[in-house]
């Protein structure tokens, strides 16, 4: 059996994977930031999409030392990225996008549930 944090990890990557290919102009627009812009997102979108990959690596890692995995961050890392998780979680159930609503919610539902077996349970 996969261990949590791994994955945890898998549903980061394929979260980046979603978020680059909105930066390259995926036309999901309504899967996304509110669902505003259907289709392509427009360059801020494409900006914040961009940024979204940044924090996605950084929870991903801070899951990873949270677990005593490498990169070995200070435990607290995992409970900021527990908290915006929670947070990404939070805003994808309300949403006013039925599209992100539905496919979001679940996902990020699962990793919030990860992130706080990561955290209770050291050895994952």
């Amino acid at each position: 059996m996969l261990q949590p944090k791994y994955l945890y990890v898998a549903f980061i990557l394929g979260v980046i994977g979603f978020q680059i290919a909105l930066t390259l102009g995926a036309p999901w627009g309504q899967f996304t930031q509110g669902g505003i812009y259907p289709g392509v997102l427009p360059l801020p979108g494409r900006i914040v999409a961009a940024t979204s990959i940044i924090v996605l690596t950084g929870m991903a890692l801070a899951m990873l030392s949270a677990s005593g995995s490498w990169p070995h961050w200070p435990r607290w890392t995992g409970w900021v990225a527990l908290l915006l998780q929670a947070t990404t979680t939070t805003l994808n159930w309300i949403t006013p996008s039925e599209a992100e609503r539905w496919l979001w919610g679940p996902i990020t539902s699962v990793m919030l549930g990860l992130a706080l077996i990561i955290l209770l349970i050291r050895r994952s």
